[in-house]
């Protein structure tokens, strides 16, 4: 017997019975009597017991009838409170909330939008995960990530978040002591500060002539993530292109200057990946909100 296909109809006899009504039962389940009175048909002949008796006064139970409406009526409950419960998570997020970030995202970006995100959802705990890599949302069990640069293909849905230029740049005393390059090949006479992606030859743009530009670097030091890469200039150890929010507060605060204006590094497009077909929750639409908001603003 496959209890599967029987759930159903079970539910449709469990409304007949309690109403004694097929006609009354069709109306709360919006289906035509005969379209139920053929499910308890079915039901009938795949238990091969009958359940009901139609009379002038409406239904009557078999005493088959009224022990598997007691034992049914449980079924719908239960189902009645399981899905009150999803109405409640959806309106009041709870759990973990897994999200892998770019090492240089955390800061200002992610962590207030997950802040505010707690504000609004307490009952969720979150996890921010800082990763350059790409990382694959079903293998590392994450809810979203947000990535920067080309997207793999894959199955998951990808929400822009914006651009980002990369810009040259360093301090007012390394300047001081070593110079201000006014064009690219003077930066030969200066010393770089390299990112892993800065590594080999740097992919820049001309931006009068929107033409790409390929020049290979002489590497001073190296380091793993930009935001080491900004600590090393703050501190007067070199040069580096970096994206353009990173450099933002500084420039304002006048502990950086940009260089070679007319020269941009590679341009980032960053996403927010989630792997929600349909509608997504409440929780995971908000932190995208959030994290365009502060995204943007880092940007201003």
């Amino acid at each position: 017997m496959n209890t599967i296909k029987l759930a159903p109809l079970l539910l449709i006899f469990v409304e007949v019975a309690k109403m004694r009504s097929f006609t009354q039962a069709a109306k709360k389940l919006g289906m035509s009597k005969s379209a139920i009175s053929q499910q308890i048909k079915r039901l009938e002949t795949a238990t091969d017991q009958q359940l009901l008796v139609r009379n002038t006064r409406g239904v009557v139970l078999t005493s088959v009838g009224e022990k598997l409406l007691a034992k049914s009526e449980l079924l719908s409950e239960q189902l009645s409170m399981t899905l009150t419960e999803l109405d409640s998570e959806k309106e009041q997020p709870s759990g973990s909330f897994r999200v892998s970030v770019p090492p240089f995202f955390e800061k200002n970006i992610v962590v207030p939008a997950m802040a505010q995100l707690c504000t609004e959802f307490p009952l969720i705990s979150p996890e921010i995960l800082v990763n350059g890599r790409w990382q694959d949302l079903i293998e590392h069990n994450l809810d979203a990530a947000i990535f920067g640069g080309n997207l793999k293909d894959s199955n998951y849905r990808a929400l822009s978040i914006g651009k980002v230029s990369e810009h040259f740049c360093a301090s007012p005393r390394y300047l001081k002591q070593f110079g201000i390059p006014n064009q690219l090949k003077d930066l030969d006479k200066h010393r770089f500060i390299a990112t892993p992606w800065q590594q080999d030859k740097l992919q820049l743009l001309d931006v009068k002539t929107e033409k790409s530009i390929s020049y290979q670097a002489t590497h001073y030091a190296k380091t793993n993530t930009p935001n080491t890469a900004l600590e090393m200039v703050l501190n007067d150890m070199g040069i580096a292109i970096l994206p353009e929010f990173l450099l933002q507060p500084h420039l304002l605060e006048q502990e950086l200057e940009l260089l070679l204006p007319e020269t941009r590094g590679r341009a980032w497009h960053f996403y927010f990946l989630h792997q929600f077909m349909a509608e997504k929750p409440t929780h995971v639409t908000r932190f995208y909100q959030l994290t365009v908001h502060y995204f943007q603003k880092r940007m201003r």
